[in-house]
């Protein structure tokens, strides 16, 4: 599965009908390949491809659940292959521009002989095409550095509609960690990309990159994708 021999990526949200229209309830599934699964900027995969997928519960009253998971490489989280995330939380609406949502979010990596279960609680607002969010690390180690709770990430994300259908994302996060161990592990990133949908697939291209200095899985790349909506 880390050994996927293409580096196109799957990504898209997998519409699970069983619900009625009417119903408050609503289910969504997601499922995707990805040439190098970056996470806040760092390869998890060690810049090989990634599955991955995950379902959505939301109410029409704004609460929601959700699962998702991704293999990840034994080298960054020894003993474990796979992360499995929890989620959970609640969104609304202040005015026609203006949303918030608040949560809690387990990330979890079976096996792992590090403590790289991590549990933070995040909360963001969204104006327009801006969105801002914190997530605080509730947990006493942050992906395998210990002693770590009250680490945060800090980012802010603008997507922009361009000519001919295509999408523009704008990312950058700033993650601070806390502690003894914390030394050196303050850095920030950024992502530049595009999409499109072309014959019923989604079409994207995305720049990736950190300021963490000589290590390779942070350095900058080019992240291809390939969606399906259905």
């Amino acid at each position: 599965m880390k050994k996927l021999s293409y580096l196109l990526i799957l990504s898209g949200l997998v519409s699970v009908s069983a619900i009625a229209a009417d119903s408050p309830h609503s289910v969504t599934g997601n499922l995707s390949l990805v040439s190098d699964y970056a996470f806040r900027g760092v390869s998890q995969t060690n810049e090989d491809p990634a599955i991955q997928g995950g379902f959505d519960y939301a109410h029409a009253s704004g609460f929601y659940l959700g699962t998702w998971a991704s293999n990840v490489d034994g080298g960054l989280y020894p003993g474990a292959s796979l992360e499995l995330d929890l989620y959970g939380g609640y969104s609304g609406k202040i005015s026609e521009d203006l949303s918030y949502n608040v949560g809690l979010l387990k990330y979890y990596y079976p096996g792992n002989n590090i403590d790289a279960d991590t549990l933070e609680a995040y909360a963001g607002a969204t104006w327009k095409w801006l969105n801002v969010k914190i997530s605080y690390s509730l947990s006493d180690s942050l992906f395998g550095v210990q002693d770590s709770d009250g680490s945060t990430y800090i980012e802010a994300n603008a997507n922009f509609e361009l000519p001919a259908g295509f999408m523009l994302a704008l990312h950058y996060g700033d993650t601070n960690v806390t502690g003894p161990n914390s030394t050196g592990l303050d850095y920030n990133d950024w992502k530049i990309g595009v999409t499109k949908e072309i014959g019923g697939f989604n079409v994207g291209l995305a720049y990736v990159d950190t300021d963490i200095k000589n290590v390779s899985i942070a350095e900058d790349r080019i992240v291809l994708s390939i969606g399906k909506t259905f």
